[in-house]
Parts: C-alpha cells; sequence; structure tokens
C-alpha cells in the first residue's frame, strides 16, 4: 500500500448563491410582492403600458442603466436571470413592460461599440422622474422565424454621411412609444442574413411611425406594435459597431469567408436564457398559487392535496421547475464565461423553460378546476401570459431547429 498521500483537487463550481445575489433576489421578490402583484389584474385588464409601475421601478433603482449594468456585471452570470424570475412571478405582463427594454439594451451590447453603449443605453431608459423604454425591432409580418429574409433595407448616403431606412417591422415591444428603436435591417439583401445589420433610431426620428397597437392574448400590460420606415433618415454613427466594420464583415461574405453571426441571432443568443427565467417565474408562480390552493381547498372531508393524482401532478411541477431552472443558470453561466454553445444550450434553455411554463400553468388550472378557469383566480392570467414563450424568440420548433443542427452538425430544414 503506498503511503504518498494522493492531490486533493477543489472545484469552484457551487449552486449556492452569494450573498449579493440572495438580497438582490429578496429586494425584487419584495418589489414584485408589494407593488407588482396588486396591479397586476388591473393593467391586464387595461391593457396599457403601467407607466407608474414602471416609475415606481425607477425609484427605487430597479429601473435604469445603473441596475442592467449592475445585474449584468455579476461574473457568474446568475443576477439577471434570478431577477427576471422573481419579477415576472410578480406579473408578467408588468415584468415585460419593465424588462422589455433589456432587448433593445442587448441589441446595443452585442452589436454598439462601448461609445454606443456608452450614449444610447441610458436613453433607453429616460430618467426616474420620466422613466422611458427602449425597443427591438427584428421581425416582420413576412419574417418571423426566418429572419434572414428581412425585407427592412438599410442604405447608405455616402454624400451626408446618413443611412436611410425603409421597411415595416412587427411585434415589436414598445414599438412606436420608445425612446431609442434598435432596428435590424438588410444592407446587402444578396447576402441574406450575412448582409444585415443593426441600427439606432433616436427619439423623434422623422420617418418612423407606429402602425396599430396589437391586442394580445397575454402579457397585456406590455405595449407591442407595428413599426414603419418610411425614408427614415439617421446619421451614420447611429450604425451599431460602425461602417467600418460593417464594410470589412460585408468584404469577407461576398469572399465567401465565414463570417460571424448576424445582428438579430447575436442579440437572440445574449437574450434567450434570461427569457427563459422569465418563464421560470411564471410557471413557479402558478405552482406556488396551485400548491398553497390545494392545502385549503377541502372536497369530500379533506383537503385536496392529500389526493394522490393532486399530490403528483404538484411534485412533476416543482421537479419540471427545477430542471428548467438548472438549463437557465448552465446557459447563463456560459454565455458570461464565454463558453461555447457547443450544443445549442441557450435554446435547450428557453424551449425548456418555455414549454414548462405553458404545461405548468395549465396544471395549475386543472388543479383549481372551475376556479381556475375565471379571472378571479390569477393562474387563468399566467396560463395566458406563458403561451408566448413557446412562439417568441425563436419558435419551440426553431429551438429544436437549432438544438438538432448543433448535435449533429447537420444542416437539417
Amino acid at each position: 500500500m503506498s503511503t504518498t498521500a494522493e492531490p486533493q483537487t477543489t472545484s469552484t463550481f457551487s449552486l449556492e448563491l452569494s450573498d449579493d445575489q440572495r438580497d438582490i433576489r429578496d429586494w425584487v421578490h419584495g418589489f414584485a410582492e408589494n407593488v407588482v402583484r396588486p396591479a397586476a389584474a388591473e393593467w391586464d385588464e387595461r391593457e396599457e403600458t403601467p407607466w407608474p409601475v414602471i416609475q415606481e421601478a425607477a425609484k427605487i433603482g430597479l429601473y435604469g442603466f445603473e441596475a442592467i449594468a449592475q445585474f449584468w456585471a455579476d461574473e457568474t452570470g446568475l443576477t439577471m436571470p434570478i431577477v427576471n424570475e422573481e419579477l415576472f412571478w410578480g406579473d408578467a405582463g408588468i415584468g415585460m413592460a419593465i424588462m422589455g427594454t433589456t432587448l433593445a439594451v442587448a441589441g446595443i451590447y452585442s452589436s454598439g461599440t462601448p461609445d454606443q453603449l456608452l450614449e444610447w443605453v441610458p436613453q433607453c431608459y429616460g430618467t426616474e422622474a420620466e422613466p422611458k423604454v427602449g425597443a427591438f425591432c427584428v421581425s416582420e409580418p413576412d419574417a418571423g422565424s426566418d429572419v434572414s429574409s428581412l425585407r427592412t433595407r438599410a442604405k447608405y448616403d455616402e454624400a451626408k454621411d446618413e443611412w436611410v431606412l425603409n421597411g415595416q417591422k412587427a411585434w415589436a415591444t414598445n414599438g412606436g412609444i420608445a425612446s431609442v428603436h434598435v432596428i435590424v435591417a438588410s444592407v446587402d439583401p444578396e447576402l441574406g442574413s450575412r448582409g444585415q445589420a443593426a441600427f439606432v433610431i433616436p427619439e423623434g426620428t422623422s420617418g418612423l411611425e407606429m402602425g396599430t397597437k396589437v391586442k394580445k392574448h397575454g402579457l397585456r400590460a406590455s405595449h407591442t406594435a407595428d413599426v414603419f420606415l418610411d425614408d427614415c433618415r439617421i446619421p451614420g454613427s447611429c450604425l451599431l459597431g460602425g461602417k467600418e466594420k460593417l464594410d470589412e464583415r460585408l468584404a469577407r461574405a461576398r469572399e465567401g469567408t465565414r463570417a460571424k453571426r448576424q445582428a438579430a441571432m447575436q442579440t437572440f443568443e445574449v437574450s434567450r436564457p434570461t427569457v427563459g427565467s422569465q418563464a421560470l417565474g411564471i410557471a413557479r408562480a402558478a405552482y406556488e398559487f396551485a400548491l398553497d390552493y390545494s392545502k385549503e381547498r377541502v372536497q369530500f372531508g379533506k383537503a385536496i392535496i392529500e389526493n394522490q393524482a393532486i399530490a403528483f401532478a404538484l411534485a412533476d411541477m416543482k421537479m419540471e421547475i427545477d430542471a428548467a431552472r438548472l438549463l437557465v443558470w448552465r446557459a447563463s453561466w456560459m454565455g458570461r464565461q464565454g463558453k461555447q454553445f457547443t450544443a445549442a444550450e441557450g435554446s435547450m434553455s428557453k424551449l425548456k423553460a418555455g414549454e414548462v411554463a405553458v404545461w405548468a400553468t395549465e396544471r395549475a388550472i386543472q388543479i383549481l378546476g372551475g376556479n381556475g378557469y375565471t379571472r378571479e383566480y390569477p393562474v387563468e392570467r399566467m396560463h395566458r401570459d406563458a403561451k408566448i414563450y413557446t412562439i417568441f424568440e425563436g419558435t419551440s420548433e426553431i429551438q429544436r431547429l437549432v438544438i438538432a443542427r448543433a448535435i449533429s452538425g447537420v444542416q437539417i430544414r
């Protein structure tokens, strides 16, 4: 027997949150419980942007450039999904009204220069006294999942150093009411998605108009509308990343050199785990409400949770929500660490969380029975809110396509 001691290895991996992460989680949870939830039903019925709630978030430092910078600065990548889960646990419609601006910020962050980040991100949020919102516009009436077929065009006027944008964007969160619109447009249609770029449209720019506001099934406190661009002229400096880098990228694409991901997909890869965390918040809220209800609701002389069918349904809900959270946290951590998504981990996290949210909210309605189908109880609203998470930022089918291509190396269609 050898008497030589085996070398001890240590690991920094941990699922234990830091003190700062727990403090932020509890802070956001308190806001969600005391401010968001009491207002949820009203703003869902009104189908209007809840500006008073956004202003309350701004007053406590939850909405604004400093808050987002703090959340994104976390080296583990977990603070942003934690914040979103807690906020959307309060209410998804109001949560999207508060966090929808981060998609525009992600667009600026993924494509812009440091100077553009410092210039435009604060303008997305406005001030505590006068909060504003940002919008990220990529989808079009004929280009939803297929972002390579965008028809919005951006042409460069060299004499004036201006870009001229024409086209229509659809399903834009905060579209038309935002102080900053981030628009993905084609600058060279022959190159498909490799010929696209992202632009900032400042507030008050002539040629940008809002279309009809969309009346939605869920997330009704979040504003959604089409955006029309009619000879919309912006300074050359509004091209995210700058003209020199764009010209270099287009030249490589024309030569057939493999290019980096196009503008829309860069933003989606940054945001998908965060979107998954929003779905988690909805699912957890429905599960917790159903759990409490099942302990209080008495049928045939006993609480309904004493029935195995109800208890097992709740056990499955808890298990699926926790499993989805681990996928979201893994993808968030990988993204923050700069790890390559070898098996489309970001898509996995969004796919799983979105489908769990729809499934869990449906189970919650079933547990509540007839009460669950009425607007007197919040699980009906949660179920409506959850459905979009299998559709936007890549449908469940698109996520499966991305995952299948990643694991197979085959260009599956």
